[in-house]
């Protein structure tokens, strides 16, 4: 008899293992193609950079270019100074709002589109998570100098007037980008809570306690490892606000007596936290509680 539960003990530690190593490789790969990704929105926003340092380059020259035909007119030296000035504020103006309207149609598959409007341009960045659309924000700025935000819908804790203090006046394009990059890591990270909450909830020992911003979360859980029912405690921090993935995740075991397995294991719960979605990770869990069922 002790040798049947010895085996079997060591089948279900065995199959663990499988899932776990399993699981190991599922969050690398996912974690190399979140990796592929953020090369991919650094590269679009290195493009824009450059697209928009050639636009500049080419007002400046055609500046020049009017300064140029201006002085070799009869003018006052008094009204010179004040009609170049309008004319480079025109012409920047215009350069603007030029600017404005290919950023509509670069953008308009990419989860942001806009119209245009009599003062600027109203613009509507909607966010994803894993091909599930979730909340869309609307951004209506006044293209004049220096360009404003005059409505919004983007919620408190996003840091808006910090990302647009960095790159309205600059560059528009980085400054949509990084803004989506934030919302939608947002929507990601909210999604995840939510999922788990909703139906990932027997695991959970009391309700998950979160934030606004959704970049910490608390919760008890259990799962069973070794034939027992083991109760854990988990922080997840998510020190990067343009990411859906935790930096730092700290699993504890509430239990008195932990084993050198149980150890290795809350390792591997911090590792799979850390490189998989929330409620993905859970649901490996759940899995490997189905397969302990089906063995016992």
């Amino acid at each position: 008899m002790e040798e049947a539960t010895a085996y079997l003990r060591d089948g279900v530690l065995s199959h663990l293992e499988k899932l776990e190593a399993h699981a190991r490789k599922l969050a690398l790969k996912q974690d190399e193609t979140q990796r592929q990704q953020e090369n991919l929105v650094r590269l679009r926003a290195r493009i824009q950079e450059l697209r928009l340092q050639r636009d500049e380059l080419q007002t400046k020259v055609n500046l020049q270019q009017v300064r140029l035909i201006r002085q070799e007119g009869p003018t006052s030296s008094n009204v010179e100074p004040v009609q170049a000035a309008e004319t480079r504020g025109q012409a920047l103006l215009k350069w603007k709002v030029e600017n404005v309207k290919a950023m509509l149609q670069a953008f308009h598959l990419t989860g942001l589109s806009g119209k245009l409007t009599k003062q600027g341009v109203c613009f509507c960045i909607s966010t994803a998570y894993e091909g599930t659309y979730l909340d869309s924000y609307y951004l209506d700025l006044l293209i004049q100098q220096p360009v404003q935000i005059r409505h919004h819908s983007v919620p408190i804790f996003i840091p808006l007037e910090q990302i647009a203090k960095k790159y309205l006046q600059t560059n528009i394009k980085c400054f949509l980008a990084m803004l989506s990059d934030h919302l939608n890591a947002y929507a990601g990270r909210k999604y995840q809570a939510d999922q788990l909450q909703d139906h990932y909830s027997a695991f959970l020992e009391g309700t998950l306690q979160r934030n606004s911003l959704h970049n910490v979360l608390f919760f008890n859980y259990d799962v069973e490892t070794e034939s027992k029912t083991f109760p854990f405690r988990a922080k997840l921090v998510y020190g990067d606000l343009t990411r859906s993935l935790p930096t730092e995740a700290t699993i504890t075991c509430k239990a008195g007596d932990v084993s050198d397995t149980l150890v290795e294991k809350t390792a591997a719960h911090s590792n799979l936290f850390r490189h998989t979605a929330l409620h993905k990770a859970f649901d490996s869990f759940k899995r490997a509680a189905e397969s302990l069922d089906q063995t016992a």
